[in-house]
């Protein structure tokens, strides 16, 4: 019926045409439809070598039977191709869209944003709160949500942020008052003060420390919360020796469209905005 189906990948042959599960037959993807670019050599082997073992999206192009047995042929390729031409003409930048972590690198965190279509994050565009590698937010496997920062229609390229959903200093400083005291991420450590993070998108600074660790958590004291200097002071109660994992998301934009979105107070004296 061509619906479009999805399906893990159990095996990739020494010719890499891949295996995949299909309901309760094994369905043959010939290595030219495993995936977008391949027969046009765009594409490298790994797009199908690193299928295996995770879901692939698909269509049934073809029935070939081997004596008594049923074997499904199917297409990769085809559906990727289709959903990145869907999001070239559907999507803006501004756009929030679904997407699935894939993969993670230093430099930003690749993501599935339908059909294995990829699109990156680069690591300033996780968050507003600075981290040292993208695995310090994200898993590969997890859905998240995502803004289109940016689309080249030459390259059939989508780029993508992440930080604006996540709200502005304002939002997530009034999630907190002073007095509290909290858990947080000790992001920076330097000589004059510890960069600590309450929120993805917001950090205050504590007192320089010899003791702490970057990546780990912290009790601390919030002191006073300054939004005209954009500031969170913070006193550092006790730390602990493990690593901390990575904190849960709360979205304060969950869909729709963004024209322009500022992340400094309006009593700051500098702006800090993303225009799309």
């Amino acid at each position: 019926q061509g619906t479009i189906l999805e399906g893990r990948a159990i095996l990739c042959d020494k010719d890499h045409n891949l295996l995949v599960q299909v309901g309760g037959f094994t369905g043959f993807m010939p290595r030219k439809e495993a995936a977008m670019g391949i027969r046009e050599g765009t594409a490298r082997e790994i797009a199908i070598i690193s299928r295996v073992n995770k879901p692939v999206a698909f269509r049934i192009i073809d029935i070939a039977r081997d004596g008594q047995d049923v074997v499904p042929i199917l297409s990769r390729a085809q559906v990727q191709e289709e959903c990145l031409s869907y999001c070239l003409s559907h999507l803006s930048p501004g756009d929030v869209t679904e997407a699935r972590v894939t993969h993670l690198e230093p430099f930003g965190a690749f993501v599935d944003i339908g059909c294995g279509v990829t699109s990156l994050i680069t690591i300033d565009n996780i968050s507003i709160s600075r981290i040292a590698h993208p695995a310090d937010r994200f898993a590969v496997g997890q859905g998240i949500l995502a803004v289109v920062k940016e689309i080249d229609f030459d390259l059939r390229r989508i780029s993508l942020s992440h930080k604006e959903l996540l709200g502005t200093w304002e939002e997530n400083a009034a999630l907190f008052t002073p007095g509290q005291t909290v858990s947080g991420i000790i992001r920076s450590v330097e000589s004059y003060g510890t960069f600590i993070e309450l929120t993805p998108n917001l950090a205050g600074l504590a007192e320089p420390s010899d003791t702490l660790t970057q990546g780990h958590t912290a009790a601390v004291y919030i002191k006073n919360i300054i939004p005209e200097k954009m500031k969170v002071k913070l006193s550092v109660i006790d730390s602990s020796p493990e690593k901390a994992a990575p904190a849960p998301f709360h979205y304060f934009i969950t869909g729709g469209h963004i024209d322009r979105w500022q992340y400094s107070p309006g009593l700051c004296g500098r702006t800090i905005e993303s225009v799309f």
